[in-house]
């Protein structure tokens, strides 16, 4: 038997989910979708296993898909450890991507937002796939993302 499933979100836990958000509207475009969460209670906590859970944060509606694409969800409990240090070679989920129209001019206005660098532009043959122009970087709170630009057949994305 097969699942039958449509992509939704995906979620950041962020040491302060109001920056994060604004980094993630003014450097890709993403769009705020209402309402902000205040989200607490027994269900919260039995949902997530976390005892006294209580978060706040947002829906980002992420660039590209229109009105019913993906979101971005940005939350920040009220109590959470410090967070371990994220590496590109880690097992489990590493980074997200943005397709871009120019990933050096992107590098540049991610660094000057607070990202920071994990890696250098790297152009590439992939063997079947066509040519890639990308880079790794972080948000301001250290997260990866990958700036990518395909070069097939004079398409950018």
């Amino acid at each position: 038997m097969k699942i039958t499933a449509k992509f939704v979100h995906a979620n950041i836990v962020a040491k302060d989910w109001k920056v994060l958000a604004t980094f993630y509207e003014q450097t890709f475009g993403c769009v705020r979708i209402p309402p902000e969460r205040a989200l607490s209670g027994k269900w919260l906590e039995d949902a997530t296993g976390v005892p006294d859970a209580a978060l706040r944060g947002v829906h980002l509606r992420l660039p590209g898909y229109g009105e019913t694409g993906p979101t971005l969800e940005i939350f920040q409990y009220q109590q959470q450890p410090e967070k371990a240090p994220t590496a590109i070679h880690c097992p489990g989920l590493t980074h997200i991507a943005f397709a871009v129209d120019d990933v050096a001019a992107a590098r540049e206005i991610v660094l000057n937002a607070g990202g920071g660098e994990v890696g250098k532009l790297t152009t590439a043959e992939i063997p079947g796939a066509g040519q890639i122009t990308f880079v790794y970087l972080t948000d301001p709170e250290g997260n990866i993302l990958e700036l990518q630009q395909w070069h097939r057949n004079q398409e950018l994305f």
